[in-house]
């Protein structure tokens, strides 16, 4: 009914009601999972003692990741990618490369090929891991910015539609081992971005898309709010005096993109439905794998302590090694050790 309307309208019958609300119940449904690597909590003194006999990678007892018993990216997974708006090839060389460094054998420890075992580890119904093969796909480029420059959740959608349904080049349709990567650039703005999400992900609605593909958006915060979405590179404006490290591929945004990026493969593979692993009771708020290690880079990590990391050279910071470059990654929760953990860590 139209607001400011006196009138009486009659009531649908009940089949045309039932859908109604269904739709209206599908549309307004937001991707379950949004993830900022900057923890909300203020530093706190004591987040930076290390006890001698404390592990403050997140384990805990009261952890209790289950298995839902939906599918996981059991196939060899392809990382179709859409770059949205203004991008420079330097920028997308980077997330090239760290996408290829994830299969990537022989890259020296400790490496992003290291850090993608723990997800392995994580099985379907039938006992079958996760793919050890990671891959870059088809690429999309929508460098006129063709839904706008403000984005909501569902318009996002509309974009990853246009791309596999484009005239020329579209993106393949893989609902089986596709992962389908939404990048905005630093001038775009995403509903909720920097207030609650650095990226997010879920599935297309076939009715909006026309099929169900697992996919993720991350922004690049370069302009809007680096502090949060690329700490440690930044920081935050609360924590006057502390000094951004310095980041290994001398770019901020996309240094803070790397990790969302990470984050949300490793759980599109684990949970691709919202059905497959995750903690917590409602599947409409679940805590993933990524989730329960955020803001923990390294052995001691916990609380505003992004943990041990490691210095290259010329001073920039990292905790682990890609095919030629280096990145700062996020760890993951091992559902075997009950903790968070990466190759990083000093207990391995």
């Amino acid at each position: 009914m139209r607001q400011g309307c006196t009138g009486r309208f009659s009531q649908p019958p009940a089949p045309v009601l039932l859908l109604l609300i269904a739709l209206t119940v599908l549309l307004s449904t937001a991707p379950v999972v949004g993830w900022r690597p900057w923890p909300h909590l203020k530093s706190n003194a004591t987040d930076l003692q290390l006890g001698d006999n404390k592990k403050f990678e997140g384990s805990s007892e009261f952890v209790h990741l289950k298995y839902h018993m939906g599918p996981v990216l059991t196939a060899n997974i392809t990382v179709h990618t859409i770059w949205y708006g203004t991008w420079q090839p330097a920028q997308k060389k980077i997330i090239r490369e760290f996408i290829n460094s994830i299969s990537a054998a022989g890259s020296k420890r400790p490496s992003v090929a290291g850090w993608w075992k723990t997800v392995q580890l994580y099985t379907d119904q039938t006992g079958a891991n996760i793919s050890r093969t990671v891959r870059l796909g088809a690429e999309k480029n929508d460098r006129f910015y063709s839904h706008g420059k403000t984005l909501t959740r569902l318009s996002i959608q509309s974009v990853i539609k246009s791309a596999v349904t484009a005239r020329t080049r579209p993106l393949p349709i893989s609902p089986q081992n596709g992962l389908y990567l939404l990048l905005t650039s630093d001038d775009v703005y995403v509903q909720d971005f920097c207030r609650q999400v650095c990226g997010f992900h879920y599935f297309t609605f076939p009715s909006i898309v026309g099929y169900t593909l697992p996919y993720a958006w991350i922004g690049n915060s370069a302009k809007l709010c680096p502090g949060v979405c690329a700490y440690p590179f930044a920081v935050p404006d609360y924590m006057p005096g502390l000094k951004p490290l310095k980041s290994p591929n001398g770019d901020v945004g996309v240094e803070g993109m790397i990790s969302v990026i990470a984050h949300e493969i490793a759980e599109l593979a684990s949970n691709p439905l919202v059905n497959a692993w995750y903690a917590g009771q409602d599947p409409s708020f679940p805590v993933e794998i990524a989730d329960l290690c955020e803001g923990i880079y390294g052995t001691g990590g916990g609380g505003s302590y992004t943990g041990q990391l490691l210095d290259d050279h010329d001073g920039a910071t990292y905790n682990m090694n890609g095919i030629r470059r280096k990145f700062l990654v996020q760890w993951v929760w091992s559902h075997i050790l009950n903790y968070c953990t990466g190759p990083n860590a000093l207990d391995q």
